[in-house]
């Protein structure tokens, strides 16, 4: 079955194995099937639309809840993403100074032991700043989280469901 195909069965609420008609109640389900079928891409430009979207939480709760599920590994790489968007200097005052606190003087990179130091809370305000100096950084974001897509999961079905129904948009309305 294609891409399209799953989308298609996961927003009419259908599966091979559930018929549940409830599409939150089965966005989990469809969404490991579709994670496994899209391209990172695919993945990444749906989760953008989504943190966009007035439909869902603002961007800054879904990193902050994601951040908070994630390994320090996984917590390092997406400040890194946020430091590459607008680079050491800016979002080092971020928050309060809450990355400069963590963040010596001269290092680019967060290490996952001063990811570990913040707090979903910490985060949560780093992103929202960050989305308002750099609009672009939800998109850098989305694809650090495309690759983890296991992690979107933690937004709850009612999120996901808003995903797949972008990735479907997408699709039918290439770029």
């Amino acid at each position: 079955m294609g891409l399209m195909d799953l989308l298609q069965q996961a927003l009419n609420g259908n599966s091979n194995t559930n018929t549940n008609t409830n599409t939150n109640g089965n966005a989990e389900t469809h969404f490991d099937e579709v994670a496994k079928q899209a391209s990172p891409g695919q993945m990444a430009d749906g989760l953008a639309a989504t943190m966009r979207s007035k439909d869902t939480p603002p961007f800054s709760e879904m990193v902050s809840k994601m951040f908070g599920q994630s390994s320090p590994t996984q917590q390092a790489g997406v400040l890194n993403q946020i430091l590459a968007a607008l680079g050491p200097a800016a979002a080092a005052a971020l928050a309060g100074g809450a990355l400069g606190k963590i963040l010596p003087a001269g290092q680019s990179q967060v290490t996952p032991e001063q990811a570990a130091q913040l707090s979903p809370a910490q985060v949560s305000a780093i992103a929202a700043e960050a989305e308002q100096s750099h609009p672009g950084v939800v998109d850098q974001v989305s694809q650090f989280y495309a690759e983890h897509s296991g992690l979107i999961k933690v937004l709850g079905g009612a999120a996901l469901a808003v995903v797949l129904a972008r990735m479907k948009n997408n699709l039918d309305n290439p770029r």
